[in-house]
């Protein structure tokens, strides 16, 4: 009885049902509870991977226009990292959903914005590129809002049941599978991107211009000397893209990962037909449920006036 006595006069000394061994009761229950650090989801290991993969791009994007080795070293390095900050996260057990999206989105941005500027490296496909880019981003939002809607409470994007889509399934399940597509798809847009500044076969203007043959002096006040006087207009730009670097080499890697490119497409309409089919199984469903419920109301009504 005095040891009893004793263990609940320390347990009054401490405030909020705080016990000696660092553990909490709480008072209509006899539970504890331990008392775990908060833990800042925004400082985990991937996550600053991640962080670091958004500065790498935006360097590169400040380095595209006119510096195509140090922009598809930055470039290549920040999608290089998206490997790296999945396996950072299996390792340190800092797996969240905050890092999947933040994950996702800077792939999504990072390759858009190199889509832009082929669009306007090759202005003839820039249908194309804009048509790749809707793509892209269509595909994903509605795969990531139908696994929202319609799968399990917290399930990943990535989580494909084979039953659902089987090259979706091996393509998101099998991480070799996974790095080999978003590798040389990436690949076969830098590959592009050298091109331009490389091929004449793809960007005319890159054509060695006589000696005698210069660009046309306008006179002072006309429209096209503001246009071409500063070194950052679009003249001075064609001129320093002229002939920068061989293009063998980006022709071999454009050739290698073409065909990965186009797979890579097709899984992206794959991926939209089947969570469009998603989407609409759950709205006939949800239709169903409410004409049901809406049968059954009229169905009481009439059994109360008969």
């Amino acid at each position: 009885m005095a040891g009893v006595r004793r263990r609940n006069e320390a347990a009054e000394i401490l405030p909020n049902g705080q016990q000696p061994n660092g553990y909490t009761t709480h008072q209509d229950r006899n539970v504890q509870t331990p008392q775990l650090p908060q833990e800042n989801i925004f400082l985990f290991y991937p996550n600053i991977i991640g962080y670091s993969r958004i500065i790498l791009a935006i360097a590169s994007l400040y380095y595209m226009p006119l510096h195509p080795r140090t922009c598809s070293l930055l470039y290549s390095i920040s999608c290089l990292l998206d490997a790296i900050d999945g396996i950072a996260a299996r390792h340190f057990e800092q797996s969240t959903r905050f890092g999947a999206v933040l994950d996702m989105v800077t792939d999504r941005c990072t390759t858009s914005c190199l889509l832009v500027f082929l669009s306007s490296a090759f202005p003839r496909w820039a249908l194309l590129f804009q048509g790749l880019i809707s793509l892209d981003f269509a595909s994903h939002y509605m795969h990531m809002y139908a696994t929202l809607a319609m799968g399990d409470s917290g399930q990943s994007h990535k989580k494909v049941e084979k039953g659902r889509s089987r090259l979706l399934h091996l393509y998101y399940n099998n991480k070799t599978i996974l790095f080999i597509f978003c590798t040389f798809n990436e690949l076969f847009f830098i590959a592009l991107y050298l091109l331009s500044f490389s091929s004449p076969i793809l960007s005319p203007s890159l054509l060695t211009p006589d000696h005698d043959s210069s660009p046309p002096i306008s006179q002072p006040g006309s429209p096209s000397s503001h246009m071409f006087a500063t070194p950052g207009s679009a003249w001075a730009m064609e001129l320093a893209r002229a002939n920068k670097m061989d293009d063998f080499w980006p022709w071999v890697i454009a050739g290698v990962s073409s065909p990965v490119m186009l797979g890579k497409q097709v899984l992206n309409v794959v991926q939209l037909v089947k969570a469009s089919k998603w989407l609409a199984e759950g709205d006939r469903e949800q239709r169903r449920t409410a004409a049901l419920a809406a049968a059954g109301k009229i169905g009481a009504k009439e059994k109360k006036r008969s």
